[in-house]
């Protein structure tokens, strides 16, 4: 799963070179969507698809949360590096905290806050990096302080899903719940999939970025999805997370190997901030 994930920001970058965000995500939803399909529809063919209305509201609110966290991670994404991305991502587990906080299900502690004030700061020295003026000679950085924003914005709406995700997969199987997701994300994106690929030209894509497009709606959206739930009900939450930690790292190093990004000391201690700040909020 976090090798899976760790390729999507290259493969995604791959895809963004050919296809302009709002239609790559359109059909990346769209594309998941029919992936998926068959098993959903095994899944619920006892109840004839028919959901009571208290579960029908939350998958609607898990559908929306998907569809936004994909949009905004292609926008991100397109406006930032790959190790920005990665690693303003890698908050994911704060955001789980202060939603769960907030529904009553977490406390925080003392430990937990000064975790999370130093995980931002993390988050800060990157923006500053990202929009500090260049040194004579410099190259020029793909990270803007926009791009950190929109993916931050997406990591909110993915630990949304997260937490909420669960609760809906202990009532349902996770692929009842990720299924609607994005069968409904599909039609909800359909008009936007017909409106953008009306004036663009198909037939300039390249094998590359039909592969990436497949791959993109393939694993990271179905099967690494059904295999974080999976892995939540078998081992505990801290374990998984302590998974997640490699992504950022993962991602990077295949930034700097496929796509020529550069590895700064500001990025090294930025991500190494970050980290210590999600550690101590985990483990407060």
């Amino acid at each position: 799963m976090v090798l899976l994930w760790s390729a999507n920001f290259i493969i995604g970058k791959v895809a963004l070179r050919e296809f302009p965000p709002l239609l790559l995500g359109a059909l990346r939803i769209g594309l998941a969507g029919v992936f998926l399909a068959p098993a959903y529809w095994r899944k619920t063919r006892a109840t004839g698809g028919i959901w009571p209305p208290a579960d029908l509201r939350l998958l609607a609110f898990l559908a929306a949360c998907n569809v936004g966290n994909q949009l905004l991670f292609l926008f991100g994404l397109h406006r930032t590096s790959v190790a920005h991305s990665a690693l303003i991502l890698g908050l994911g587990p704060i955001f789980v905290l202060l939603i769960a906080a907030a529904t009553g299900l977490e406390q925080i502690t003392m430990r937990k806050t000064a975790g999370m004030i130093l995980a931002l700061g993390g988050v800060a020295a990157l923006a500053y990096q990202a929009s500090a003026p260049l040194a004579s000679g410099a190259a020029p950085s793909e990270a803007t302080v926009a791009g950190d924003t929109i993916t931050a914005a997406a990591c909110v709406l993915f630990s949304l899903f997260a937490v909420f995700g669960k609760r809906a997969a202990q009532r349902h199987s996770t692929v009842a719940v990720n299924g609607f997701a994005y069968i409904s994300g599909a039609a909800l994106l359909a008009p936007v999939l017909l409106w953008k690929a009306r004036d663009f030209s198909f037939a300039h894509v390249s094998a590359a970025g039909w592969s990436s497009l497949v791959y993109m709606a393939l694993f990271p959206s179905v099967i690494c999805y059904l295999i974080y739930y999976h892995a939540l009900t078998r081992i505990s939450a801290s374990r998984v997370s302590a998974f997640i930690y490699l992504e950022p790292v993962i991602a990077t190093l295949m930034g700097v190997a496929f796509l020529g990004e550069r590895i700064s000391t500001s990025l090294v201690a930025g991500g190494t901030v970050i980290f210590t700040g999600v550690y101590l909020t985990e483990r407060g």
